[in-house]
């Protein structure tokens, strides 16, 4: 058997400039997640990915590679989305929503960045299918702009990935500003007491029976994503799987995360990428953000306005999907004017509303454009 020099230097004499500058993408993707800690559970995979993806004759993205078979595993059928959903919602609490219903209406009013931002992308020529899963990103939930994106416009889901992520990543930067620049001094210092009427164990159980089969009837197209994240909470609330709730919050999250995050990452490669597109798609995914905040909170000044400055506006920022992250930073804000306000209940109850207004908000799109 001769050797063969050519096939030890054929990643070499097949390696581009776009390769290079994305290998040094998924550099940057590490340095934040490491360095800066912007969601390093989901960017240091991605970035990892991204370095896989753009190896020349790389063996991992090639058929029957691993990166491949994970991608038709997990990502071309939604399961690792899907099974994300789980984890989240045997993390999440509806108690706070369901002791304040009201809070509801915030989560409805922090979708409406995705709408306006579809609309806004049509205007400049994007296809409606882009155009719609582009406008997701404003969501800031990853899973739901994977789920929406990969039925909608495949060819975009690595980069609609990122800038979903990315941003919410970065919602303790974004925010902050939009809430101060709409929201008075006064506003922000507004007390709101915490004594909600109790949640009985039996509402917790039934909210996730009613909400799957509600929601799986109105908009059959959230259906997935709604019994995923739905399924967690009753396992978290019926208290008879401790076992089956701590693994979907632990183990089950964090192993799909990491396919999903090498997936993803591996996707893309330079000539998807590197493209004027991308930029304009960073940009519409920041403004559909931006809107989705400040509706939120919009919407909490006529709240303010109506319960007699009982209602704290900073409440409606929450109402978009990066749980626990927004209504945190809610809490933060407020403290900042009055070290003795504490609103982190009630934001939270905007943020399970936000989380469940972005899986129907998804949904409403898949339906609109026959997905």
């Amino acid at each position: 058997m001769g050797i063969n020099l050519s096939n030890l230097f054929a990643g070499v004499s097949n390696l581009t400039l776009g390769n290079v500058l994305m290998i040094a993408v998924g550099g940057i993707l590490i340095y934040f997640a490491i360095a800066k800690e912007y969601e390093p559970v989901l960017l240091l995979p991605i970035g990892i990915g991204v370095i896989i993806g753009n190896l020349p004759l790389s063996a991992m993205v090639e058929e029957e590679g691993m990166l491949y078979v994970l991608k038709e595993a997990g990502v071309d059928n939604e399961l690792f989305p899907l099974l994300i959903f789980v984890g989240v919602g045997a993390m999440m609490d509806f108690r706070p929503l369901l002791a304040q219903p009201l809070f509801a209406l915030m989560g409805a009013a922090g979708q409406f960045g995705i709408f306006g931002t579809l609309i806004l992308a049509i205007l400049l020529g994007y296809p409606m299918n882009e155009a719609a899963s582009i406008g997701i990103i404003g969501a800031i939930d990853g899973p739901t702009s994977i789920y929406v994106a990969n039925q909608l416009a495949p060819h975009m889901l690595g980069v609609i990935s990122v800038v979903a992520y990315s941003y919410m990543s970065l919602v303790p930067i974004i925010q902050p500003p939009i809430m101060r620049l709409l929201t008075t001094k006064e506003e922000r210092m507004t007390h709101m007491e915490y004594s909600p009427r109790p949640v009985s164990k039996l509402a917790l159980i039934l909210f996730p029976i009613i909400v799957t089969i509600a929601i799986g009837i109105l908009v059959p197209q959230a259906a997935p994503l709604i019994a995923s994240l739905m399924l967690g909470n009753i396992l978290k609330e019926s208290l008879v799987v401790e076992r089956l709730s701590q693994s979907s919050q632990n183990e089950l999250i964090n192993v799909s995360t990491l396919f999903l995050g090498l997936v993803v990452g591996s996707t893309m490669d330079a000539a998807s990428f590197l493209q004027l597109k991308t930029l304009g798609i960073l940009i519409l995914g920041l403004i559909a953000f931006a809107l989705d905040t400040a509706a939120g909170i919009l919407f909490g000044k006529l709240l303010y306005l109506l319960s007699g400055k009982k209602v704290n506006p900073l409440i409606g920022a929450a109402g978009i999907s990066a749980f626990p992250m927004a209504g945190r930073l809610v809490q933060k804000i407020a403290q900042e004017e009055d070290f003795s306000n504490f609103i982190l209940m009630h934001a939270m109850g905007a943020n399970t509303a936000g989380q469940l207004g972005s899986v129907i908000a998804g949904g409403i799109l898949l339906a609109l454009l026959g997905a």
